[in-house]
C-alpha cells in the first residue's frame, strides 16, 4: 500500500489484495506514471503469461479518455492444415448501397443505416449548436452534446460489424469480396453519405484480420470481373445491363436478384483461384 494514499476506512474495505482500487459495480483504477490513481472500465482481463509494454491515452471529442494496453508474449503460428476449397463453405459478398451487402446464402441481418436513423436527432443538436455565441460556456457544452451523437452513431455501427463478421468468419471457410475502390464509390453520382454510413470498407478489414486469426482467407476478386452480368445457372455474360435493373434475367429461365447473383458468381470465382 506504498503507492497509494488510503484516507478512509471506507477506502480501506473497498482496496483490493492486488494493489488496485475497487468499486461497486466491477470498476477499477489505473495509475499511470506522472498521474495519480484514475478510475476505470476495464474491457477484458489480459491472457496470463504476457508482458506489458506500453500504454496508449487518447481522447475522444465527446471528452472520453480512452487507455490502450499493449501486450507482447509467445504464440504459435495456426497450423492448421487447408480444407479442400472444392468442397469447403465459402461465401460470396457482394456490396449494395441498400444494406451495405448481400450475401450468396441467407443470413439474418439487422437493419443498418446507423446514420440515416440518428440524423434528425444530429440535425437538432447541430443546429442549436449554431445558435451559441463561439467560444462560450453554453457552445462548449454543446459541442460535446454534438460530439456525442456522432459517437454513438460510430459505436452502433461498429458493434454491428464486428457481431456480423464474427458471425461470418465461425460459419464459413473463406470469403470472396469484390475488390472495389470504395474512396472512388464515395465521390460518385452522389452516394457519399450512404457509403460511408454503410460501413463496407470498415467490414472487410475486420474479415480481413478476424479471417486471419483462424487461419482462413479472403479472397479478392478483381473488380472487372463481369460478375453482375453473368449468369450463376449457365455462364451467359450480358452484353448490357443497366444500373435500374434490379432482377436479373437470363434466357435460360434464370430469374434472380442481381446482388444475389453477383454474389453467387463472385464465390464460385473465388472458389476457382483457390482451387488454382
Amino acid at each position: 500500500m506504498s503507492e497509494v494514499q488510503v484516507k478512509t476506512s471506507f477506502q480501506k474495505q473497498l482496496y483490493n489484495e492486488c494493489g488496485q482500487w475497487k468499486y461497486p459495480g466491477g470498476s477499477k483504477r489505473i495509475r499511470l506514471p506522472k498521474l495519480k490513481w484514475i478510475a476505470m472500465k476495464k474491457h477484458r482481463e489480459p491472457a496470463k503469461g504476457l508482458r506489458l509494454k506500453s500504454v496508449t491515452v487518447s481522447m475522444e471529442p465527446s471528452g472520453k479518455y480512452f487507455a490502450s494496453l499493449l501486450y507482447e508474449g509467445d504464440s504459435c503460428e495456426n497450423q492448421a492444415a487447408e480444407p479442400d476449397y472444392s468442397t469447403a463453405k465459402i461465401l460470396g459478398i457482394d456490396y449494395a448501397m441498400q444494406g451495405m451487402a448481400v450475401f450468396s446464402e441467407e443470413i439474418e441481418m439487422e437493419e443498418a443505416g446507423f446514420f440515416r436513423k440518428n440524423e434528425k436527432r444530429l440535425v437538432r443538436e447541430q443546429r442549436k449548436l449554431s445558435r451559441c455565441v463561439r467560444g462560450s460556456h453554453n457552445y462548449e457544452l454543446q459541442k460535446k452534446k454534438v460530439a456525442r451523437c456522432h459517437e454513438k452513431i460510430r459505436n452502433q455501427r461498429r458493434d454491428y460489424l464486428h457481431k456480423l463478421s464474427r458471425k461470418i468468419v465461425d460459419s464459413y471457410d473463406a470469403v470472396a469480396v469484390e475488390d472495389i475502390d470504395m474512396k472512388a464509390m464515395g465521390q460518385c453520382l452522389h452516394f457519399g453519405k450512404s457509403v460511408h454510413d454503410n460501413g463496407y470498407g470498415m467490414f472487410r478489414e475486420m474479415l480481413d484480420y478476424k479471417l486471419a486469426w483462424k487461419g482462413k482467407k479472403i479472397v479478392k476478386v478483381d473488380r472487372f470481373f463481369p460478375s453482375s452480368k453473368k449468369c450463376c445457372q449457365c455462364g451467359r455474360i450480358k452484353k448490357e445491363l443497366k444500373l435500374s435493373e434490379r432482377v436479373y434475367h437470363c434466357v435460360c429461365g434464370n430469374e434472380m436478384d442481381r446482388d444475389r447473383n453477383a454474389a453467387i458468381n463472385i464465390r464460385e470465382e473465388a472458389r476457382r483461384m483457390l482451387i488454382a
